[in-house]
């Protein structure tokens, strides 16, 4: 699954009417709840505050609700984007300002999904994969050749410590191991010691 690390918002405009999404990472059903209830609150001239939220390592939590919007044209539109998007732990409000014109129940349904895509655009989304540590360490020479492998190759580095070595402490992904290490000991000729460091879970 696949988490919000930073939530944020998006708005797009269908007709007049301007739909809002604003989306946030939860844990709870509570922790929903007050966020909803604080857009509701910011958003309270609004016709509409409609939501959708999943819960859970697997998921198990849904909820969503059209909030006066016609049956199953907001809220379980705009949770089936979320779902489609593998997310959890996540809540989303889109706040409809009327613009005059109907929108049909296509439109609506359009509008809200497309709303909550523009609002997942600009949020920062992380997945959680097992890594495999490693501690490596360099002289200066082969110190920035590192550098730019790392960079290149979308390695995790979790520390650099530059002192009368450089030890480099990374992550690397199952499908990165046996690449990237061959690399290392390519770009010093053999000359870095690389130690392997234990597992642990990664965002990506």
């Amino acid at each position: 699954m696949r988490y919000i690390k930073e939530g944020g918002s998006g708005e797009i405009v269908e007709k007049k009417s301007r739909f809002i999404a604003t989306l946030k990472a939860v844990s709870s059903e509570e922790e929903a709840a007050a966020f909803i209830a604080g857009i509701k609150k910011q958003y309270w001239d609004a016709k509409h505050n409609c939501t959708a939220f999943v819960i859970g390592e697997d998921a198990q939590i849904t909820r969503c609700s059209d909030d006066g919007e016609p049956s199953g044209t907001a809220g379980r539109p705009m949770l089936n984007v979320l779902t489609s998007a593998e997310l959890t732990n996540v809540c989303v409000v889109v706040t409809r300002y009327f613009g005059g014109t109907l929108l049909g129940t296509g439109g609506l349904i359009r509008a809200y999904q497309e709303a909550v895509k523009e609002g997942l655009s600009n949020c920062v989304i992380v997945q959680r994969v097992s890594a495999t540590g490693y501690s490596v360490e360099t002289d200066y020479n082969g110190a920035g050749k590192l550098q730019n492998l790392f960079g290149r190759e979308n390695v995790i580095v979790e520390n650099s410590d530059f002192s009368e070595k450089v030890i480099f402490t990374i992550l690397l992904l199952k499908e990165q191991e046996e690449e990237i290490l061959k690399k290392i000991a390519d770009l010093t000729l053999g000359a870095a010691t690389v130690k392997k460091c234990g597992t642990k879970m990664a965002e990506i």
